[in-house]
């Protein structure tokens, strides 16, 4: 199984460089070297992970192959996109999306005794939800912890990858292999029992959200044998600044018995992580693009003219290639060039809604003066006035446009105030620009 290629082409060896322009090294495995690399046609930064496959053994060939089988179904906003699968005789290439501010685990050494709860509710929030799809598709991951989460900086998201100890799973049957590293894995693992596969990624959550508010590892002694003990005990200390919510959140993952820790659903649902009404959803960053209903035909049509025009393929092959769902350099092409559109069309959207706020906000004042003159400070105007200090941008815009016509990203965008769009189209302007001035460069 694990000797079938996922894409041969005997010679692509010396041709890597003519697709793609590999640069520094941003990491480091026991096979496996990553590289910053520039798609040559777009011009577009990735992450290349190159797999020497003559020091694989067996064991190494299944997990690898567990891997790439397991990034091509999982398509999700919070998991790192791959986007292209080059095989060769003594190589693999692994062409990822590529982050920006290194990953989870020196963001969070970083600040200390760690990040406040707010900011840690953002960024917890996107990991539970990715890997409550991951198990909606049956795949655990098994090795969760900060260091295999990437952090992109810039749009504040943080993104899943390493999916090196992944596997299916079917529901109410358990799995044997143990996997994963000690200070996040689950009791039942360490015991080198069989074990409930998507409960052993609840308790890697349970210590990744302790490391996220307190900056330290709930179960961390000076050598793995007194590790080792605390996990079984699950003896920790609970940081004392934490809020109760927080607290009982903690709790709820890191249980002994696998049967009574929480599941994914009640996590979503806990007090704790409930959105705010100032907070972002993620649905707002549909980048990289994970279904072809984001972008628009008008859209999908000049890339694959763009594409046809530059001689990488007709467009009949492209299209044929996105039908198939595969994994080779045409399609990497074409949802590079699609991302670089659906950012600039989220720039359009924001800079129209943070005008539209704009004006809808003037107007809320203009009306609040209305009713200050022609009421005074009687009753009625006290009535009248908390009436319209409940109208919020969301409900105006919704009575301006009616919010069931409203496109995706407009409904989700009507929900913020203005400050919150405003900000957000400076975020991705400057992102945007930076691009430009490397492209440019």
């Amino acid at each position: 199984m694990c000797d079938k290629p996922f894409f041969y082409n005997p010679d692509i060896d010396t041709k890597i460089a003519g697709l793609y322009d590999l640069q520094h090294t941003i990491g480091r495995g026991h096979y496996a070297v990553v590289k910053q690399a520039r798609h040559v046609f777009t011009g577009e930064k990735v992450a290349v992970k190159v797999i020497d496959k003559t020091k694989l053994d067996n064991v190494s060939r299944d997990h690898l192959f567990q891997e790439v089988v397991c990034m091509k179904l999982v398509q999700h906003p919070n998991v790192v996109r791959l986007y292209e699968v080059i095989d060769t005789p003594t190589k693999l290439y692994l062409v990822l999306e590529l982050g920006d501010g290194g990953d989870l685990y020196d963001y969070i050494t970083s600040h200390g005794d760690g990040l406040s709860e707010k900011v840690a509710k953002r960024y917890f929030r996107q990991i539970v939800t990715a890997i409550a799809y991951c198990h909606k598709l049956r795949v655990v991951h098994r090795d969760l912890k900060p260091g295999n989460v990437v952090f992109f900086e810039k749009l504040e998201l943080v993104k899943l990858t390493d999916f090196g100890f992944c596997n299916k799973f079917i529901p109410g049957t358990n799995l044997d292999t143990a996997c994963g590293s000690l200070a996040y894995s689950a009791p039942e693992i360490l015991l080198g029992d069989s074990y409930d596969a998507p409960k052993v990624d609840i308790w890697s959550l349970g210590v990744i959200l302790y490391m996220l508010v307190s900056g330290n590892l709930p179960f961390q002694e000076t050598n793995d044998s007194e590790t080792l003990t605390k996990i079984m005990d699950c003896d920790y200390s609970m940081p004392s600044h934490l809020s109760p919510d927080c607290k009982r959140l903690i709790s709820r993952l890191l249980i002994r018995d696998p049967q009574k820790r929480a599941h994914l659903d009640d996590i979503l649902q806990d007090d704790w992580l409930k959105l705010d009404d100032n907070d972002l959803p993620i649905e707002l960053f549909s980048v990289p693009l994970i279904s072809r209903e984001h972008l628009s035909f008008e859209d999908h049509m000049e890339i694959l003219s763009k594409m046809a025009e530059g001689q990488l393929a007709t467009v009949d092959e492209i299209q044929s290639t996105l039908d198939r769902n595969e994994y080779n350099h045409i399609a990497a092409t074409y949802y590079l060039l699609a991302e670089r559109k659906l950012k600039r069309n989220y720039i359009e959207e924001y800079k129209r809604l943070a005008s539209q706020s704009q004006l809808i906000e003037k107007r809320k004042q203009e009306q609040q003066k209305c009713i200050n003159c022609v009421f005074g400070l009687s009753e009625n105007a006290k009535q009248v006035q908390n009436v319209e200090n409940n109208i919020t941008p969301k409900s105006l815009v919704n009575s301006v446009m009616g919010s069931s016509t409203a496109a995706p990203t407009s409904r989700i965008l009507n929900s913020l105030g203005s400050s919150n769009v405003e900000d957000r189209v400076r975020r991705f302007s400057m992102i945007l620009e930076d691009e430009e001035e490397e492209d440019e460069s």
